[in-house]
C-alpha cells in the first residue's frame, strides 16, 4: 500500500513555473500510468505557456481563480472547475489570485515532456 501525505513531500518548481508537492509519481512511487501532485502559482504569477506530447492532464481547483487558456480558448476558472488539458495542446494558466489545484498527469508527469515555443 502506498500512502503519502501531502505535508511531507517537499515542494519543487516544475520546468513549466509552477510549484509543486509531488503525491504520487515516478521518483516516490511504484507507479506507471499516472501522476498526482498539489500545485501552486501566487497571484499575479502564471506557469508558461507549453505543451506535453505524451501526457494528458486533468486540474481540478482547489482554491483561488484564474484564467485558463487552451489552445487559445480562455475562459476563468474557480474551485471545484476540474479542466482537461488533452496531450498535444498549448496551454497556461494565469493566477487571478493565490491558486492551488490538483493536477494528474497519465501517463505521469516527466520534464522530458514539457515543450515550450
Amino acid at each position: 500500500m502506498e500512502v503519502r501525505a501531502l505535508q511531507n513531500q517537499p515542494p519543487f518548481t516544475t520546468k513549466d513555473g509552477s510549484t509543486i508537492r509531488s503525491l504520487l509519481d515516478l521518483s516516490n512511487a511504484p507507479v506507471s500510468k499516472q501522476s498526482l501532485a498539489e500545485a501552486t502559482i501566487p497571484a499575479g504569477g502564471s506557469t508558461q505557456r507549453h505543451w506535453h506530447r505524451d501526457s494528458e492532464e486533468f486540474y481540478f481547483l482547489l482554491e483561488g481563480r484564474g484564467l485558463m487558456e487552451i489552445d487559445g480558448t480562455e475562459r476563468e476558472v474557480g474551485p471545484g472547475d476540474a479542466i482537461l488539458i488533452p496531450a498535444g495542446t498549448w496551454h497556461q494558466i494565469i493566477a487571478t489570485e493565490h491558486l492551488r489545484f490538483l493536477c494528474c498527469c497519465a501517463p505521469p508527469y516527466r520534464h522530458e515532456d514539457t515543450f515550450f515555443e
